[in-house]
């Protein structure tokens, strides 16, 4: 990158859309410095099945954002999806070592350990994001370095993914010229753009909202608790809509994203929308409440989903901080409202926040995960930094101890 190591570029490979946000990293936190999207014609539901025209549409976004950015991107963090992901909760064990004392090392031990279950071979870890550590029998430690005990105990929630699925995604970025720095998932990612830290402590819902899936997270305590993929999204709006008006799927996008409504009868009976034809017949004048009617159903069935996931994964009374909707989805007029009342909870819109740069543009919901992918690649690169820096203190610390036992023997 020509900038400098402090560029971070985030890839959302998404269903509808492609986009690549590149975030420079001051000394005030991240500024947006461009932003590329372009049509995603390669992926269904969340997951690559053209190669070829996956790779044209992340080219023209990274060249539109860089193009912005006054910059050459070299290496990304992708984001990841489709009903292939899972998640659950694991456990585990270690004793620490002899002095008693929490080390690095012990908690990539105890780390490692909860993360060893046994998964298919077609199968790939994605994440391991510890919950929570328990020092003989003492729980909820959230940072235990430094603490004394003899056993150390770690709660994780672990994400995999379908080893095809990620090794496409790598191929589709290696073939545009790219480096995968890391592979994230989306919800995770969009979840760092749009939670405040008050809402993961007391408890709260992301549900992300893209083309061909919906992705839930749920936090508690400050930790992921659940995360699932379900297979519905925006497309089967737009399909609904095409069908129901009698309408090309391109028209049928444009008059959703312009005109669509999640409730009915806030739509006044007087506004009427111009609804093109197929075959070339002229178009016609139709009520924007008959659009309406044709919205409202499938998106009250999309929350009605949503809601029978967080009950039976026994996370309904977990989100006491309520729900907060994302993705390009959700910016349909009153979405917030009907979901409040499908779910029976506090909702609100999410959109990227904490960052500088072009605002104006990115505070959007559909740009969520893209800008929470540069979020995360900061905070990333600033702990494997931070790692980098301990492992070597500690190497001139055993150097010198060398040295010194050397020199008196």
């Amino acid at each position: 990158m020509e900038r400098g190591s402090e560029i971070i570029a985030g890839l959302d490979i998404g269903t509808t859309k492609i986009a690549c946000i590149i975030g420079e990293v001051t000394a005030d936190g991240i500024d947006i410095i461009g932003i590329g999207s372009h049509p995603s014609r390669g992926l269904r539901k969340g997951v690559v099945i053209n190669i070829d025209a996956t790779i044209n549409s992340i080219r023209k976004a990274v060249e539109e954002a860089e193009l912005m950015a006054g910059c050459e991107v070299n290496t990304v963090y992708a984001g990841i999806a489709g009903g292939h992901i899972q998640g659950f909760n694991s456990h585990g064990i270690v004793a620490v070592n002899k002095d008693k004392e929490v080390k690095q090392g012990d908690l990539a031990r105890v780390v490692d350990a909860a993360r060893a279950v046994a998964i298919p071979m077609d199968r790939q870890v994605l994440h391991v994001i510890p919950q929570e550590y328990i020092i003989d029998d003492q729980d909820g430690i959230k940072e235990p370095l430094g603490m004394t005990g003899v056993r150390l105990e770690a709660k994780v929630h672990v994400v995999t993914a379908a080893v095809t699925s990620v090794e496409n995604i790598i191929k589709c970025a290696e073939s545009c010229g790219l480096q995968v720095a890391d592979i994230v998932l989306e919800q995770l990612a969009s979840s760092e753009a749009v939670l405040e830290e008050d809402e993961k402590e007391l408890g709260v819902a992301v549900v992300d909202i893209g083309g061909g899936t919906t992705d839930i997270a749920v936090y508690n305590q400050g930790s992921l608790v659940h995360t699932a993929v379900l297979s519905l999204g925006g497309n089967h709006l737009t399909n609904d809509i095409a069908v129901g008006l009698r309408t090309p799927m391109a028209e049928a996008e444009r008059i959703k994203q312009r005109f669509g409504c999640a409730l009915t009868r806030r739509v006044s009976a007087e506004e009427t929308i111009e609804v093109p034809s197929v075959g070339g017949r002229p178009p016609r004048i139709l009520s924007r409440q008959i659009l309406s009617e044709i919205v409202e159903p499938r998106v009250e069935e999309i929350f009605a989903y949503v809601a029978r996931e967080l009950e039976d994964s026994g996370c309904e009374d977990l989100i006491a901080g309520g729900v907060v909707i994302t993705g390009g989805t959700t910016i349909l007029d009153n979405m917030p409202e009907l979901a409040g009342e499908v779910l029976g909870m506090p909702v609100r819109r999410g959109m990227p926040r904490d960052v500088g740069g072009l605002v104006d543009v990115v505070r959007n919901p559909k740009f969520a995960t893209g800008v929470g992918l540069v979020e995360y690649g900061a905070t990333a690169e600033e702990r494997t930094l931070f790692e980098e820096e301990t492992q070597g203190m500690y190497g001139r610390l055993m150097g010198r101890m060398r040295e010194w036992v050397s020199a008196m023997f």
